[in-house]
């Protein structure tokens, strides 16, 4: 038996319809990876004690000049902040420079590490006061960090 034999023009249009369905399917894997998954970043690890419920209330209150803490915005959160991080305090920059040391602040319903760094006192004789949370009856209320 012979081979068939195929029409010389149905051959010519044979090859490009196999090369469009070719490059349709690889468009079509193609397409699905368009996009990347989600990704967030962690700048501190999540408390230690599971909660289910937290509570945050902002109270405006007047800013004080004076050596006791500065409560503006103030921060009211039912749980209590994580211990402080270990830090790797780098060489200081110059005589002028004070060390401020990282602390937890509270950002988007969550504790958020804040990295100390070397800062230039605003007078020479200032003393930086670190921001803290300090109890008040079953919360935490957070004072900013202040120049004395």
């Amino acid at each position: 038996m012979n081979a068939p034999t195929l029409n010389p023009r149905k051959a010519e249009r044979a090859v490009p319809a196999r090369l469009l369905l070719s490059l349709a399917t690889a468009l079509a894997l193609l397409a699905g990876c368009d996009s990347e998954p989600d990704s967030h970043v962690v700048s501190a690890p999540p408390p230690q004690t599971p909660v289910t419920t937290t509570t945050t209330t902002t109270v405006q209150t007047p800013v004080v000049v004076a050596a006791s803490p500065v409560a503006v915005n103030a921060v009211v959160v039912a749980q209590p902040p994580p211990a402080p991080q270990t830090e790797v305090i780098l060489a200081r920059p110059s005589p002028d420079h004070v060390w401020v040391a990282g602390y937890w602040t509270w950002r988007n319903n969550e504790y958020e590490w804040m990295a100390g760094q070397w800062v230039i006192p605003p007078q020479p004789n200032s003393v930086w006061v670190p921001p803290h949370w300090e109890p008040e009856g079953n919360a935490f209320r957070f004072y900013e960090g202040h120049w004395n």
